[in-house]
């Protein structure tokens, strides 16, 4: 018994020390090397204070702002409870919270299809991006809240619209925060 229990607590304290400890040195080591930004959060700091981060959503309410994905994470928005609603599509309770959205949408902009996203939640609960087409729809809201020709508030939204990663990857989307940011900084 003694030859098989040695090994396994040898073994036992390498794989921890190797997988625990060191691994993840090298890892983070690496991250803040290449990478400090993202290692850290790509939160985004102004004035000395930390305003958000590029990759958590925020629950941006105002009129004169552009609004994100709803969120299922917690109350809402909440980072330490990030997750999806887990609501099937047959569900009744996804179906009126949709509708009741979508609804609420069409008053804001009603010759115009509502895009998904503005209505359905990610997966986190905290996803930081939507749609240019949803970008587009609240256009109107924001040029007229804000008082700008539409064309500059498009002007904007073409400008934080990122492409596809490697030109294959995902699809084209828009930061919120960036963009209600560079939105901020037209109106200083």
């Amino acid at each position: 018994m003694r030859s098989q229990l040695r090994p396994a607590i040898v073994m036992m304290l390498l794989m921890t020390v190797l997988t625990g400890m060191i691994y993840p040195a090298v890892v983070t080591g690496i991250a803040q090397g290449l990478f400090p930004h993202r290692a850290n959060g790509s939160l985004i700091v102004e004035k000395g204070q930390v305003v958000g981060s590029e990759l958590i959503g925020q629950n941006f309410t105002r009129p004169e702002y552009f609004h994100p994905r709803p969120s299922a994470a917690g109350a809402g928005y909440d980072a330490t409870a990030s997750g999806g609603s887990n609501l099937g599509p047959a569900s009744r309770v996804l179906a009126a919270r949709v509708d009741s959205i979508s609804a609420a949408l069409h008053r804001e902009n009603p010759d115009v299809p509502v895009p998904i996203d503005l209505v359905t939640t990610s997966a986190s609960g905290l996803d930081p991006d939507i749609t240019p087409a949803a970008a587009e729809f609240q256009a109107p809201r924001i040029a007229s809240a804000r008082k700008l020709p539409l064309e500059r508030v498009r002007e904007l939204i073409a400008a934080t619209t990122e492409d596809r990663q490697l030109g294959v990857l995902g699809e084209p989307r828009v930061n919120v925060l960036l963009l209600n940011r560079a939105l901020d900084a037209v109106n200083r």
